[in-house]
């Protein structure tokens, strides 16, 4: 067991950093208050090769694995710049289509979203299924060489810069009348489709949307993998999503926390620097041993789903501990900076809207804790 970081690794978070380090939390403030995408730093990554650092080198991209990833995530993260499209377009679709999708869906699509030219990303929410994916109930149907998509999702991110939706529709029953999933490709300027945008009081630079789908009509070929198997294949991007989210919240903590040491540090009341106080420096101490735990389990989860091994438990734990540490991180530094702490000059109140956000999403800390009583400890299902 080895915790030292590669030379590889830390040559990563380096190159990443720097990059990220050129636009820095003001440039994500500004795009986070206007709901508008950080187009210049998604190009930026993509042309550093560090958007597809987990697509196969076949297919244009880093090679690498989710390890890789989510290093990415933390580092531009906590270089104050984070990216919410990276769970869904890296974290999600391209390991669905590279895992699951035809050649000609892998040829179609990878190389774009290894680039950064392309995003693709994830529809499977809808108002009245909530995290019960079994009541989904956008239908895909079959009509000759065609499939048809009618239903509705809810709380679809990203919609506006994306050119292709990864869509989760029930395309059947098996024998015992349990819906079957299938997943489709579907692009954005499908005749059929209807987006509108749903307002948030949040403010990420991503925006959501509700989505209609009104006999949109695919070719076979948008079909991923195999009819009736989307519940394996969505879980299979489900763990990398909670990974990547993990990651995400932990470099939002590292951002907070160094915005709040440094102020800390400087900030002088009565002659004495206010981190000189165990009222302002202990809740900081203890925001950045979370962080550092959460970090580990992040670390756990991606390494077991690149080595193939179970690890939906670790995904869990990691997602859940992480988006605590940066709620618990950016409320310490908010208090840290008292009035400082929502004004916009000092740009936090951002941050914590994002924390707070990834508590409840790609799945939210109750779910969570139902999965541990249940298939960790063994208890009786809750739900």
């Amino acid at each position: 067991m080895d915790f030292l970081e590669s030379d590889e690794y830390r040559d990563l978070r380096s190159a990443v950093g720097a990059i990220a380090a050129g636009f820095g939390g003001g440039y994500y403030a500004e795009h986070a208050r206007a709901r508008e995408p950080m187009t210049e730093l998604w190009t930026a990554l993509g042309d550093g090769g560090y958007i597809g650092v987990n697509i196969g080198e076949e297919y244009g991209g880093g090679g690498g694995g989710l390890v890789e990833l989510a290093l990415v995530c933390e580092e531009i993260a906590a270089q104050g710049t984070p990216i919410l499209l990276l769970l869904v377009t890296a974290a999600i679709s391209a390991e669905v289509i590279e895992e699951f999708g035809s050649e000609e869906l892998r040829k179609e699509w990878l190389p774009g979203l290894a680039s950064g030219d392309k995003k693709v990303v994830f529809a499977i929410t809808e108002p009245d299924a909530g995290s019960n994916t079994h009541q989904i109930s956008t239908t895909a149907t079959r009509s000759g060489e065609e499939w048809v998509l009618n239903g509705t999702k809810y709380y679809i991110s990203g919609v506006d810069e994306a050119d292709a939706l990864l869509v989760v529709a029930r395309s059947g029953r098996d024998a015992s009348g349990k819906a079957l999933m299938s997943l489709f490709v579907v692009p954005t300027d499908s005749p059929g489709l209807v987006r509108t945008p749903l307002p948030v009081d949040v403010m990420v630079p991503e925006r959501q949307f509700t989505l209609h789908f009104d006999d949109l009509r695919l070719p076979a070929s948008a079909l991923v993998g195999d009819e009736g198997a989307g519940f394996r294949q969505v879980f299979h991007g489900l763990n990398p999503e909670r990974i990547t989210g993990a990651a995400m919240c932990v470099g939002i903590a590292r951002y907070a926390l160094e915005r709040a040491a440094a102020y800390a540090t400087d900030r002088k009341v009565w002659d004495t620097a206010i981190g000189a106080h165990q009222g302002v420096s202990h809740p900081l101490a203890k925001a950045k041993i979370e962080t550092e735990l959460a970090a580990l389990m992040t670390q756990k989860a991606a390494w077991l789903h690149d080595q193939g091994l179970p690890a939906g438990e670790a995904s869990n734990m990691a997602k859940y501990a992480a988006a605590e540490a940066a709620i618990a991180a950016c409320d310490a530094a908010m208090q840290t900076h008292g009035g400082n702490g929502v004004a916009s000059e000092y740009g936090l109140l951002p941050y914590w809207g994002l924390a707070r956000l990834l508590r409840i999403a790609p799945v939210n800390r109750e779910m969570i804790l139902n999965f541990v009583a249940q298939h960790t400890l063994g208890l009786p299902r809750s739900y």
